[in-house]
Parts: C-alpha cells; structure tokens; sequence
C-alpha cells in the first residue's frame, strides 16, 4: 500500500532522531522556613486590615469564601467518528469516558460525536486548480454543516435558560453560575428593575458569551512506515559519500537509532476546531422581545419560533494541532490498550492547552491555592513550562453587583516545581513490562515566583 508522508510527520521523526543521539545523556528540595514571630506579625497585620464596601473589593473576611467562586467560561466537547481510522472505536470510547475539563462548565448540549460520513463536504476549488493536501484535511465546513443541520447554537442557547421540555424559559441556571441570589434572578425573569437589567447585562456579557464548543478529529497513524521513510531520508543525505567515511557511518548508525526507537508504536494526531457562541445586545432584544416564553403564560407560537430561528450563531475561531507519540508498546493486550488511551488523552490535553494560548477569550482562569509558596492545581498537563507568565486576578465589585477582575500583578512558572498531573493514580504510562512509570517528583500543585499580597482564591490567567 502506497504512503503518503507529510512533512510535518518527517519533522517529528527527524526530532525523534535528535533524541535519540543524544540518549544517555545527564538524567534539592528547598526547605522554606520563616520565623514564627514573623508569621504572627503578618497574621495580626491582616485581621486590622479594613476594606470599604463602598470601594467595591471583597473584604478580608470573604476572602475564604470566594476561593472556588469564580466564573468559568463553559464549553460543549465534540469528536468526529470517522469509521476509516484505525482504532476508531478505541479513540471514541476514551473520548467519551474521559474527564471533563475542570477549569469549564460543563456545557454539554445533546450529542458529544457525529459521524464524518454523514455530513462531509468536500472541498472546492476553482476549475483547473488541485485540492491542497491541507485543504483535504479541513473539517471547518463539515462542522458548520453540522452546527447548521442541528441547530446547535439553539440547543446551547435553551440549555442556559433552563428551557423546559414544553419550551419554557427560566434564569436558575444563569442564576447558578452567576452567583446570583433568588430575589436577584426574579428582578432579572420579570425585568423590573435597575439592578435586574445589570443582571441580565452581566450574564450576557460574562456567561452566555464565553460558551464555547471544541470539535475534535483524532487520527491514529502507526509509526514503522514513517520512521522508515525518515531514515531512509536520512540515508540519501550521505549516499555520495564512501561507503566507508566516517560522517555516513554517524548518520546511518543516527538513522538506525532513532528507527528502532520509534518504529513500534503509534502517533495520535489530534485536531480541534475552536467555536464561540455569539451574543450581542440586538441578539439579547430580540430573545426577550419575541422568543423568551415564561412558564406562567407558555406560548406554543414562541416554542416554534425559538425551534426555527436563526438568531444564534456559532462563530469558527480557528484550530490548533497536537500530536502524541506511543512507543515501547508490549505484546500484552490490555497493556497496549492504556497506552494508547493516554496517548489520545494526552493528544487532546495538548490540543487544548495550545487552543488556549493562542485565542485569549479561551483561557481559563484559575484560582490560587496557596500564598506560601505561590502555587495553583495546574500543571503539565495544562502545557506549563518554567517562565509561563500568569496575571493575578482580584475580585471586585460594583455598586450594581456585577462582577469585575483586576489585575494586581504578573507572577512566573517555577521550572524546577512543575506538578506533573499527566496522569491518575492506575492511568500512568507503562514500562516495556507493563509497570507504571512513577512521576518523577512529588510537587502537589505547580510553583509561582513574583509578587507580594496575594492569598488563596484570587485567580491565574495566563498572559503569554
């Protein structure tokens, strides 16, 4: 069977070949200690410390309290079913049994995967010109095929207004993620006053609008036709010199290495298609004015009117792609199966960590949990790296209620404290004997450097 080698795929096993020369290579807790007087002073310092309300900033007394409460954006997960891909099945089931990403609600609105056969468009060109291989791989329109077909920006719309299966609307879960008390969401339901408005302006502009949905297409390629096209490239760099010259002997034998390292396995290729639900103020208007359907007057006219709109719109973003490489696999069944389970999960962690870093309205906020040292519950898994940059939110708020982050300060990754969260304890990759391989440090959440006055529950965005 003839094989069709991108060069991105060279690329990798040509960095797998670095690797591989250069194995063998080289493979102190700090103790912090402070004075007790000097603990004592601080916590004196703090309880005599006033805050105004009138300024807006929690008070010191809340600050416990708030360390969870904070607004995730929400986000709907998706995965393309493609019955041509190599363990398909496999790929689908660990997709559908992974863990919902923590730092989102979850917002997962009628069906997590469709099938690629059923709403595929082809692409097109203009007469006389050839399809680009990237062009070939773009499942954009096929999405937007079936965002349209399915309506799934109304699925996501009737989710965050509760709606009901007789078609009617109410606020208690915008209430719920709004942090809103009862006589609030009922000032906000019948619209009545100054501050029910602001909540209303609040939800759309910090809920509805930040619901996100990430479509992924995940392909499993085996590694022994790539690696050996990659050494074979190899092998022609030096094919001019003698047989016997020191240089062709390096690089054969580089070849060699990095071919037998990398020929028994798999990659998994993961792309995700990043969407944003639009909501506007017109859009707002026109909901409340002619869609929204309260359940002390239910109108059959509304339910068909929502059922047919055209109003909600699901806008493309853009994508990212992250790729996985599984290797040493063992002849044990049960033991290939968790290892090609973690590499999709790691493929689609990666994926997401990269979608976040390049869109910012996708980034998630993350709240700090501890002062002394700086550190947060994020870690390798989330794609950190010593140096990331990280803006410290507070929370304040105005005199209408609604919710605003400041920053107070940029604080950086400690390379040397990372927490290596890749895996659950029974999920960890396996050795060529099937034993898990233990993380190798103990860091229970990743450490910060930079900046004073921070405590617990003020929250992490990254910057960079």
């Amino acid at each position: 069977m003839e094989i069709k080698l991108e060069f991105m795929n060279t690329k990798i096993i040509f960095k797998w070949a670095l690797i591989a020369l250069i194995l063998g290579g080289v493979q102190s807790n700090v103790l912090f200690a402070q004075d007790a007087e000097v603990k004592e002073v601080k916590e004196e310092k703090k309880k005599k410390e006033k805050v105004k309300k009138e300024n807006g900033k929690i008070q010191k007394s809340d600050k416990k309290a708030e360390i969870v409460k904070y607004r995730r954006s929400s986000l709907h997960t998706m995965i393309i079913e493609d019955v041509k891909m190599p363990k398909g099945d496999l790929i689908l089931k660990t997709f559908n049994e992974a863990e919902f990403p923590d730092k989102y609600n979850n917002h997962t609105t009628g069906s997590k995967s469709f099938k690629l056969e059923e709403y595929y468009i082809s692409p097109t060109v203009a007469e006389g010109q050839k399809v680009k291989n990237k062009d070939k791989k773009n499942y954009a329109p096929t999405i937007d095929k079936y965002i349209k077909d399915n309506k799934v920006a109304n699925q996501i719309v009737a989710k965050w207004f509760s709606r009901s299966p007789e078609g009617t609307f109410d606020m208690s879960l915008i209430g719920e993620r709004g942090m809103y008390d009862a006589s609030a969401q009922d000032a906000a339901t019948a619209n009545s006053t100054e501050r029910g408005a602001a909540m209303l302006a609040d939800a759309g502009e910090d809920l509805i609008g930040n619901t996100f949905v990430v479509v992924n297409y995940s392909n499993f390629i085996e590694n022994e036709p790539i690696a050996k096209a990659a050494r074979d490239i190899l092998y022609a760099t030096v094919e001019d010199q003698p047989a016997d010259a020191i240089g062709r002997a390096i690089v054969e034998k580089g070849a060699d290495i990095a071919y037998k390292k990398t020929k028994d396995g798999y990659s998994v290729w993961t792309t995700a298609y990043l969407y944003q639900l639009q909501w506007t103020d017109s859009m707002s208007a026109v909901f409340y004015q002619f869609l929204w359907n309260d359940a002390s007057a239910p109108d059959s006219v509304r339910v068909e009117a929502f059922d047919k709109s055209d109003l909600f719109q699901l806008k493309l973003l853009g994508s990212q792609k992250a790729q996985s490489l599984i290797t040493g696999l063992g002849s044990n069944a049960q033991n290939k199966e968790m290892i090609i389970k973690n590499a999709t999960l790691k493929s689609i962690n990666a994926v997401y960590n990269k979608l976040q870093k390049k869109f910012e309205a996708f980034r998630t906020k993350t709240p700090l949990v501890s002062s002394d040292p700086l550190g947060a519950k994020i870690g390798l898994k989330e794609g950190l790296e010593g140096g990331d940059k990280y803006e410290v939110l507070e929370k304040q708020i105005d005199a209408y209620g609604k919710v605003k982050w400041k920053r107070k300060g940029v604080i950086k990754v400690d390379k040397k404290k990372i927490w290596n969260n890749l895996y659950t304890i029974g999920e960890e990759p396996l050795d060529k004997n099937g034993q898990p391989i233990k993380a190798d440090n103990d860091v229970k959440f990743t450490h910060f450097k930079g900046g004073k006055g921070f405590y617990p529950g003020m929250l992490l965005r990254q910057v960079n």
